[in-house]
C-alpha cells in the first residue's frame, strides 16, 4: 500500500469515528472542583455475560492529552459499550490548554492528579449513579493518550515512593484494555507520535527524563493486573512498535500482556461503533469484566 493510500484510509477511518453525534450520559458527577473533573455515566442498555449486576467500564478518552478533544468525542463508544451490557463511566481530565505559552499536551501534574482522583472516587460514584452496577468488577479502558492513562492508572502501586499518586496496593481492577495506547513514552518520543506529545506531556526537554519514572507505563511493570492491548496494524497515529515495546517490557518483567493485533485497521476504528474493530474491543473487555 502506498503512503497516499494509507493516509487516505486513515483519514476515512477518522471521519467515520467522528461522524457519530455525541451521546448524552444518564448522569454526570464531579470528582473535584475543576470544570474538567467530571465523569459521565451510561447505564447498561442490555445484558451481557452471565447476567447479574453489570461490570463497570471506566473509559479514558484520547486526543494526545490536548484540549481540542474532550470526552464528548468518545461518547458514542461509551454508549456502544452500554448497549453491550456494561455500566460505563467516561472520565474527563485536564489537558493541555493549547494557548500560547501554556502547556500543549497534558498538564503536569494536573492530568495525573485527575486520573488518580477519578479512579479513587469511581467506586462510590458508581454506587450513587449506577446502582445496578458492580464496582468490584471494573475494567479500565482508554484510547491512544487515554490508553496511556489507563495503563498508568493500573500501575500506581509501582510508582516511586515520593510520587503523590502512589498507592500501597494494586488497584482493585478486573483488568485493563488499552486501545492503540501511547504505552511506552520513550518509544513514542523517538517516533514523534502526535507531534511530540509524549515529551510535551512531561513538560518538555528539561523534565522528560526525570519525570519518566513517574509517568511511563513501560517503566511500571509488572502490575499484576490482567492487561490487554488492542492495536491496528495499519495505525499511522500510534504505530505498532509503541505497543510492542510495552509488551516486550512486560515480558522482561515477568508479566504476560495480551496483544490483539487487527489487520487492515488503523487508529480510530477501535472506538468507532460502526467498525468491526469496535466489536472486538467490546469482546476483549467482556473477557476480563465477566
Amino acid at each position: 500500500m502506498t503512503d497516499d493510500v494509507a493516509a487516505a484510509r486513515a483519514a476515512a477511518e477518522e471521519e467515520s469515528a467522528f461522524s457519530h453525534p455525541p451521546v448524552d450520559p444518564d448522569a454526570t458527577a464531579a470528582y473535584g472542583d475543576d470544570p474538567d473533573q467530571l465523569i459521565d455515566f451510561y447505564a447498561p442498555r442490555g445484558t451481557g455475560g452471565p447476567g447479574g449486576p453489570a461490570p463497570v467500564v471506566a473509559v479514558l478518552h484520547g486526543g494526545a492529552w490536548r484540549a481540542p478533544h474532550d470526552r464528548r468525542h468518545i461518547s458514542p463508544f461509551a454508549a456502544f459499550l452500554a448497549r453491550r451490557g456494561f455500566a460505563v463511566a467516561s472520565v474527563e481530565y485536564r489537558r493541555g490548554t493549547g494557548e500560547a505559552g501554556g502547556p500543549v499536551a497534558g498538564r503536569w501534574p494536573d492530568t495525573f492528579d485527575d486520573v488518580a482522583a477519578a479512579l479513587d472516587a469511581l467506586p462510590e460514584l458508581v454506587r450513587l449513579h449506577l446502582p445496578g452496577a458492580d464496582p468490584r468488577r471494573t475494567v479500565v479502558t482508554g484510547h491512544s493518550a487515554g490508553g496511556h492513562l489507563a495503563l498508568w492508572g493500573a500501575a500506581r502501586h509501582l510508582l516511586p515512593a515520593d510520587a503523590p499518586w502512589r498507592t500501597d496496593r494494586p488497584a482493585p481492577l478486573r483488568g485493563v484494555v488499552a486501545l492503540a495506547p501511547i504505552a511506552d513514552l520513550a518509544v513514542a518520543d523517538k517516533l514523534d507520535v502526535c507531534g511530540g506529545a509524549a515529551r510535551q506531556l512531561l513538560g518538555g526537554d528539561e523534565q522528560f527524563a526525570e519525570r519518566q519514572a513517574y509517568a511511563d507505563p513501560a517503566l511500571l511493570l509488572p502490575t499484576g493486573i490482567a492487561t490487554t492491548l488492542v492495536q491496528g496494524r495499519a495505525d499511522l497515529d500510534v504505530p505498532l512498535p509503541v505497543a510492542e515495546a510495552y509488551a516486550d517490557a512486560a515480558a522482561k518483567a515477568g508479566e504476560v500482556v495480551g496483544l490483539t493485533l487487527l489487520e487492515d485497521v488503523g487508529h480510530f476504528p477501535l472506538i468507532d461503533p460502526a467498525a468491526d474493530a469496535c466489536a472486538v474491543v467490546a469482546e476483549e473487555i467482556a473477557q476480563l469484566a465477566w
